[in-house]
């Protein structure tokens, strides 16, 4: 937050109404006892992953409809009512008495993430575009986000890792409501950009013809989106299994706000790095991907809470600034009128692929326990790195998108 306070340019301060939004949203004081709370209401390994399981499948429902939404209607329009399903998913939680019940309020999670994946990187690439006419800072903003959403993270982590102890875990859902509302009053002042409305209007039938066949007919897009699909795989697994670890060495449950605190804080570390290191030279591309997979293992055989720990934040610090890498290449290889739509296409395959995996996770974690379940993890990051590695050596991503998409039109065929 300071380095974006610093920063008096006209594009630092358009931005700084959406990154105070994305800070209110990010103190969900639930988060870091999540996993004690459903232990409290009834939940087993297994369960967990049918709750993850839920929400992802949710999620791949309304994402591409919400990003067509956005893209015709209003980007900070949708941010609003993400902000709204968040709160409603927050009370049903804290309200929650059994498995079924905490299922409706992921459901209701689901349509929060449908809402908003996609819609905050599209918003602030145009809005970069629209003040620098050009791409080249997206990185750089796009990870002052990360840093705000993960600062928001440790401090909802510290919070809420306290106000258990005192108050139960219950009040975290609650008080989460009227915080996260507040973001709402921020996006209000927030000066959204018009590039997506710049092009001649087109039939919602044409809007959502020219989506998908972006998604699926332009074959210079298909490494993107594979590679965005396993970095986000990965992140979203070790965030939401991740904690499964301390349950399974039986860690003190004061140790849950300060572990969840250090591991988001890696999302804001990875977006400060995401602009400073160059993942389109091999040897920076090797020696990442070499890390996440060293990380990855480490989670299949340590026992101590310290490294594994330590393990966790690396990689989700390293799979960040990979994403963000992906996230840019991507936003240049689309037109912005259908930005929005196709960045939620392809979290939408992101939510398809961890769907089964969810599942199969918590089963494997069950039966076999969670370091067996970890070789998973370092299956698909192995699978993340030797792509990223590729992309790198062939340059066939980066050197197809150096120009903005709209800058330089796009013509899909029919």
């Amino acid at each position: 937050m300071l380095t974006i306070l610093r920063s008096p340019g006209p594009l630092q301060r358009r931005l700084l109404p959406l990154h105070v939004a994305s800070f209110l949203q990010g103190l969900v004081f639930w988060v870091p006892v999540e996993k004690l709370f459903m232990d409290e209401i009834g939940f087993d390994a297994a369960s967990v992953g049918l709750m993850a399981a839920a929400y992802a499948a949710v999620v791949p429902i309304l994402e591409i409809p919400s990003g067509i939404l956005a893209d015709r209607w209003s980007r900070r329009g949708v941010l609003m009512a993400a902000d709204v399903a968040l709160a409603i998913s927050a009370l049903i939680g804290g309200l929650s008495q059994n498995v079924p019940t905490y299922i409706g309020s992921a459901l209701v999670l689901g349509v929060c993430f449908a809402l908003s994946s996609g819609t905050i990187d599209s918003i602030i690439y145009d809005t970069v575009l629209e003040e620098t006419s050009n791409s080249e800072a997206f990185e750089l903003h796009m990870g002052r986000n990360r840093l705000v959403d993960s600062a928001a993270l440790v401090v909802s982590a510290l919070v809420g890792g306290a106000l258990a102890g005192i108050a139960g875990t219950r009040f975290t859902y609650l008080l989460t409501v009227p915080v996260v509302l507040l973001s709402i009053v921020a996006l209000w002042h927030f000066s959204e950009p018009q590039l997506h409305r710049a092009g001649d209007a087109t039939s919602l039938r044409a809007h959502v013809g020219l989506t998908y066949r972006t998604l699926t007919r332009r074959g210079r897009l298909l490494p993107i989106v594979t590679l965005s699909m396993l970095t986000g795989v990965v992140l979203q697994v070790v965030l939401e299994f991740g904690p499964l670890w301390l349950v399974a060495l039986a860690v003190p449950a004061v140790f849950y706000g300060p572990y969840w605190a250090a591991l988001v804080s890696s999302l804001g570390l990875g977006g400060l790095i995401a602009g400073r290191i160059h993942l389109d030279r091999p040897v920076t591309a090797a020696s990442v991907a070499a890390l996440m997979v060293s990380a990855s293992v480490v989670l299949t055989f340590s026992r101590d809470v310290v490294v594994i720990t330590a393990a966790q934040i690396l990689l989700a610090l390293l799979v960040v600034a990979a994403g963000l890498h992906v996230s840019r290449l991507l936003n240049d290889a689309v037109p912005s009128t259908i930005r929005a739509g196709v960045a939620s296409g392809v979290s939408t395959l992101t939510w398809i692929a961890f769907l089964p995996f969810a599942l199969g996770f918590g089963v494997l974690s069950e039966h076999h326990g969670v370091h067996t379940a970890g070789w998973t993890i370092t299956a698909i990051t192995a699978a993340a790195g030797l792509l990223l590695v590729g992309m790198a050596c062939t340059r066939v991503a980066t050197t197809e998108a150096t120009a903005p998409a709209s800058l330089r039109p796009v013509q899909v065929l029919a």
